[in-house]
């Protein structure tokens, strides 16, 4: 890896592009330090130190501490995220944006984009009034008229779609995809915080702890077991064997070819997380709304409600919940891993391809044999990749119960970061071939 990238610096076309890269970046960083204009920055200071809002928490570490902030990049990309998600799921059940997902070629991809781009607007205007009538009460705004509210919402909307316009010219001008970069630099930022809190853990009251050192070992194994195993399941992958038999082409005989179709463990990546997160916090958003100050309350069934759901993300809820919630978000992801993964990879479709294109899997007859083969191929790689994300985002929950440890971030943020890392160097390594093809064809 670290050859690869030194091998990109020395190509011309290819550092600019990481230092375009590098650019964007830095302003997204700069963007999270500039505060919404009618926003009280001491009174937002208490009320981010007093909140216990798990959802708070999600989004801050998304948005690399701009929530904390009330910054303009305080929704992050998140209303964007949502808005894929939600052409995908209408994709499933609307012909026609179907048709136009898988066959409309260029000008298919465009329009999804429209379509994308015109509900990330939508939600980000949702999002951004419920974000001002929640802490509306808090006391953090200087106004509370309809002028307040207009430019509150207005920087969050703008904010956005100033950091979806950054993605774009990311994927387009510079390495890897837009999008998960500056999810990547959010969360990477939250780095430092963590070596600062291990450090505090060895040396917090100002002189050597023992205890602290072999917690603060545990915490460090564990990272490096988890990044191992987190690049094992993204790695891996299971070969199903295809042989295609000798067939006329035009006025051509194409001969007999051996290949495969590659099953990924993890082939559903972190959307089934990105799921069941959204599904468990999205009632804690709801009643935040309606009812501003419900993380002060002690009982009553929204508060039953509200604690249950800001337990995946949230410290001081009690064992009891934080126990139901953990069940809860296991069964969903592993729910969400097997939606997502079939709403993705059809194997009647792949097999139908297969049998058109002349081709079999060896000791399977083509047709509805081949599909039920592969079905139960991806059941079995769905079980595993299931468990091991529910385990990983589950992770986090169970070391908060360890005193004096707060992580900056958790399993979820690993394999967010062990992700892209991987897709970008995977495509400098495709840069890099590229142009060594094209030297040598010049």
């Amino acid at each position: 890896m670290f050859k690869t990238i030194i091998n990109a610096f020395k190509t011309p076309d290819v550092r600019k592009r990481i230092l375009y890269t590098l650019l964007l970046i830095v302003l997204f960083r700069l963007g999270c330090f500039i505060t919404i204009p009618g926003v009280d920055t001491v009174a937002l200071n208490t009320a981010m130190n007093d909140s216990t809002n798990g959802v708070a928490g999600l989004i801050n570490l998304i948005s690399g501490g701009a929530f904390s902030r009330f910054s303009i990049f305080a929704m992050s990309i998140t209303p964007y995220i949502t808005a894929s998600i939600v052409i995908q799921l209408l994709g499933m059940v609307i012909p026609s944006l179907e048709r136009l997902m898988k066959e409309g070629g260029e000008e298919g991809r465009n329009k999804i984009n429209r379509y994308t781009k015109f509900v990330t607007i939508i939600l980000a205007l949702i999002e951004g009034i419920g974000l001002y009538l929640s802490y509306q009460s808090s006391g953090i705004f200087v106004g509370s008229g309809f002028l307040t509210g207009f430019v509150v919402v207005i920087s969050l909307m703008a904010g956005t779609s100033l950091l979806m316009w950054l993605g774009e010219q990311i994927t387009d001008k510079g390495i890897g995809n837009g999008i998960s970069m500056i999810i990547f630099a959010g969360i990477v930022s939250g780095l430092p915080g963590a070596v600062n809190m291990i450090w505090n853990q060895i040396m917090g009251t100002g002189s050597f702890s023992t205890t602290g050192l072999l917690i603060s070992l545990g915490i460090i194994i564990g990272a490096i077991i988890l990044i191992a195993g987190v690049i094992f399941v993204q790695q891996a992958e299971r070969r199903i064997p295809v042989q295609y038999a000798k067939r006329v082409v035009g006025r051509k005989m194409v001969g007999a070819q051996n290949t495969h179709i590659p099953l990924k463990l993890a082939m559903a990546g972190v959307m089934p997380i990105i799921f069941a997160s959204s599904f468990m916090t999205f009632p804690a958003m709801i009643i935040q709304m309606f009812v501003p100050d419900i993380a002060m309350q002690t009982s009553g069934f929204w508060h039953i409600i509200y604690t249950f759901s800001i337990a995946t993300s949230s410290s001081g809820v009690p064992v009891g919940y934080t126990i139901a919630n953990a069940i809860v978000y296991l069964l969903l992801i592993v729910g969400f891993t097997f939606f997502y993964t079939y709403a993705t990879f059809n194997p009647a479709e792949v097999s139908n391809n297969i049998k058109k294109n002349g081709g079999f899997i060896p000791g399977i007859r083509a047709g509805k044999p081949t599909t039920e083969y592969l079905a139960s191929v991806m059941s079995k790689l769905l079980w595993f990749g299931g468990l091991f994300l529910a385990i990983i985002a589950i992770l986090p929950m169970l070391v908060r119960f360890i005193p004096n440890v707060n992580l900056a971030f958790g399993g979820t943020s690993i394999l967010i970061v062990v992700g892209v890392a991987l897709e970008m160097v995977q495509q400098l390594e495709s840069l890099l071939v590229m142009r060594h093809y094209k030297g040598f064809l010049d």
